[in-house]
């Protein structure tokens, strides 16, 4: 006779996996936004000549990153 048993997750495992999986998401979403508010900072204080050396205008810079 053959039986099967199914595995079950212990009580509440599910909802930890997902809360710490929204954890995880909100801090790589912080992380990255740090990284593009740093990088147009930089950017901000180069000069007109600066950012047409690497192909950049101050109005792609805003547009690129959503500042108005």
């Amino acid at each position: 006779m053959n039986t099967m048993t199914t595995a079950r997750a212990p009580f509440g495992a599910i909802s930890t996996f997902r809360v710490t999986g929204f954890i995880a998401n909100l801090i790589a979403d912080f992380n990255d936004w740090q990284a593009r508010r740093e990088t147009y900072r930089e950017l901000a204080r180069l000069s007109p000549e600066m950012l047409e050396d690497i192909g950049v205008t101050r109005a792609d810079l805003e547009d690129s990153f959503l500042i108005r």
